[in-house]
């Protein structure tokens, strides 16, 4: 696993990584992968994730089957940032936030002010039982 060597990984072994919507070009996420979590996610092309708050591998989707599929692994000049780009699964549009949202990048600057511009797709409560 030499590639994964290539990767200025942070003081706890973690990178961030940027989830764009691959026909789109949306930033869907924002997200963090130790070693293990990458090699995951080539393994099964699909994203994996690994949660700071939970400390272990998070399988996209693995609750509510909203699927990250990867079509590729970019690295960015500096090493120290993965993009992937991905088919978000699960629902139509795809729905890549815990809010029910595509993007969770859903709140816009103006005026001084966060505005949400994004709809909620589906209600949060009836994707996590």
């Amino acid at each position: 696993m030499n590639w994964l060597n290539d990767i200025r990984w942070d003081d706890k072994g973690l990178v961030p990584v940027i989830a764009q919507e691959k026909d789109s070009g949306d930033v869907l996420m924002f997200a963090w992968m130790n070693h293990a979590a990458l090699q995951k996610t080539v393994e099964l092309g699909r994203a994996v994730y690994f949660s700071r708050s939970r400390g272990k591998l998070w399988f996209k989707g693995e609750e509510s089957g909203h699927v990250q599929l990867v079509h590729e692994i970019r690295l960015d000049c500096d090493n120290d940032v993965v993009l992937l780009k991905v088919s978000q699964t699960g629902h139509t549009p795809g729905i890549a936030c815990h809010t029910g949202r595509h993007s969770c990048f859903f709140r816009v600057l103006r005026d001084g002010v966060w505005q949400t511009v994004d709809p909620v797709l589906k209600d949060p409560k009836t994707i996590y039982q």
